[in-house]
């Protein structure tokens, strides 16, 4: 038993995951971006903002944005933050809704709390790129 239970402790140090592995991968970032989506669809003042977005492509660089950053195998394609979001005028109460949205999105999906706020974390430093512009 002793052996077993080293053996079975050397095997959980020799496997990293990153927190696209904790987060369920591509079929869970898939259906977080659907969700979030469909969450910005039913917010009157966060919908306003995407009236001119393509929603697919809108999808498609979300996805590859969610990917990238919680370490999976994805590079990040689109444009920068301040690009997309200049001239939108977020204010901080837009950007918080917004937050929650994506909170919904996740819960919907499935992931975990302590994991939804990893994700968060890495998000939160493109925020001055997202507000007041």
């Amino acid at each position: 038993l002793g052996t077993l239970l080293a053996l079975a402790g050397c095997q959980s140090l020799s496997t990293s995951s990153t927190l696209y592995d904790e987060l369920g991968g591509m079929p869970v970032i898939e259906k977080i971006t659907d969700n979030f989506i469909n969450e910005i669809s039913f917010d009157q003042q966060i919908a306003a903002h995407f009236k001119e977005t393509k929603i697919e492509r809108f999808r498609e660089k979300l996805i590859e944005q969610l990917c990238n950053v919680s370490g999976g195998p994805c590079e990040y394609t689109g444009d920068s933050m301040l690009d997309v979001h200049r001239k939108m005028n977020i204010t901080e109460g837009e950007f918080n809704r917004t937050v929650d949205l994506l909170i919904n999105a996740m819960n919907q999906a499935g992931v975990a709390h302590r994991t939804q706020n990893k994700l968060i974390a890495r998000l939160a430093p493109m925020r001055p790129d997202i507000i007041y512009h």
